[in-house]
């Protein structure tokens, strides 16, 4: 039985064409940029160089009320929240936390203290209640000045597939399609618009972290999110791209393990395939050679060997 949706309710800003295409290199890594994907929608790419500050986010304004996309760090919460300020003074009232990772997920006390809500899939709560206290334990002991005084938020509202907020003005459609960058991953549908917000279910650029990943499944969220008629996507991390962009991460996953596959049939240790693995794909995509993502070799390596040594002992 299929369950039914959870329905709620009946820096400069850069205003740009988003029809269809989107010029490579437009943005720069060095810049932190707000862009009005669509009316009273926004999405913030952050920085990534020199500085990695956080995560991309978004912001959607309802008619009484402003859902943000991904908390960030607590230093990036409070400059978003000046952003949103720039738009619209009504209440934030949710913010929506892709996954667990405290660059997602550990502004999450700031919010409260303003009244919003963190919201996120049933799949990341025990994540939250684990990982993500013990990161942000840890992030509060090396960031004193960030973290200081803040009590770590988990999200008070959880949904176990899909939670749609619409209020006439606005739709947005939060889905849990599986196990892919982490377990609880879930993204931002707005269907009036065709933009998808991914979260690290989809990056632009070398920012895949695969730890907490199986990519076999994440290979089959990506299949169903290229199924939505998507026509921008703000990925978790890297510039605002098309639905091209879901062919390209797919296109990794598919390529990493076909080649590891291939190389562990051949008889290659892992680190002989660190040697030779190539993917010039990947190097057109994003820059950066294949081989310098040692940590996604490693990992996929070892989900496809997992069965094999099991049953070697």
């Amino acid at each position: 039985m299929k369950r039914k949706p959870l329905v709620i309710g009946s820096l400069s800003l850069i205003a740009v064409a988003l029809a269809g295409t989107f010029a490579s290199g437009w943005f720069v890594p060095t810049e932190t940029t707000v862009t009005e994907l669509a009316p009273g929608v926004y999405f913030r790419k952050t920085e990534t160089e020199p500085n990695f500050i956080g995560c991309n986010q978004g912001w959607v304004i309802f008619k009484d009320f402003v859902l943000v996309v991904d908390a960030n760090f607590p230093g990036q919460a409070r400059i978003l929240i000046d952003e949103i300020r720039k738009t619209t003074d009504k209440p934030i009232r949710y913010v929506f936390d892709t996954h667990y990772h405290g660059d997602h997920a550990d502004g999450n006390a700031v919010y409260e203290k303003l009244g919003a809500v963190p919201v996120a899939s049933e799949n990341s709560r025990q994540l939250f209640e684990t990982k993500g206290l013990a990161g942000f334990r840890n992030s509060q002991e090396q960031k004193p000045d960030e973290y200081g005084g803040l009590e770590y938020a988990v999200p008070s509202l959880w949904f176990p597939r899909t939670l749609v907020i619409d209020d006439g003005k606005q739709r947005v459609e939060l889905i849990h399609l599986g196990h892919a960058h982490t377990a609880g991953d879930a993204v931002a549908w707005l269907p009036k618009h065709g933009i998808l917000f991914t979260g690290d279910a989809c990056v632009d650029g070398p920012f895949n972290y695969t730890g907490d990943s199986n990519t076999e499944s994440w290979i089959g969220v990506l299949t169903e999110l290229q199924k939505l008629p998507v026509k921008t996507i703000g990925p978790g991390h890297g510039e605002v791209s098309d639905k091209t962009l879901l062919d390209k991460q797919k296109r990794y996953f598919v390529e990493l393990r076909a080649a590891i596959q291939a190389a562990i049939d051949a008889g290659r240790t892992l680190d002989e395939l660190k040697e030779s693995i190539e993917l010039p794909f990947y190097k057109e995509w994003t820059g950066v050679d294949v081989k310098e993502r040692t940590e996604n070799i490693e990992h996929v390596y070892s989900e496809l060997t997992r069965g094999r040594r099991t049953e070697e002992d």
